[in-house]
């Protein structure tokens, strides 16, 4: 039955444990809502159907879309 679970993807990892540049404690998938939810007017509905392609991209195509939407 092992099969049947994942191990954690970067998405529920923290912030800080994904990235060198981060001390954000909050996981990569909240800070990529959020930055979504700023950039398009706090439309949830928009924001949605943008997290939607992390779903099915690899840990290392989350983590480069990430660092390149959310390094300052």
């Amino acid at each position: 039955m092992a099969d049947d679970f994942e191990t954690p993807r970067v998405l529920d990892e923290k912030m800080s444990e994904v990235f060198d540049w981060s001390d954000d404690s909050i996981p990569v998938r909240d800070a990529l809502w959020d930055h979504y939810m700023e950039d398009n007017s706090h439309d949830t509905m928009k924001t949605e159907s943008d997290m939607e392609k992390y779903l099915d991209m690899s840990d290392d195509d989350v983590k480069a879309d990430a660092e390149k939407l959310l390094k300052k």
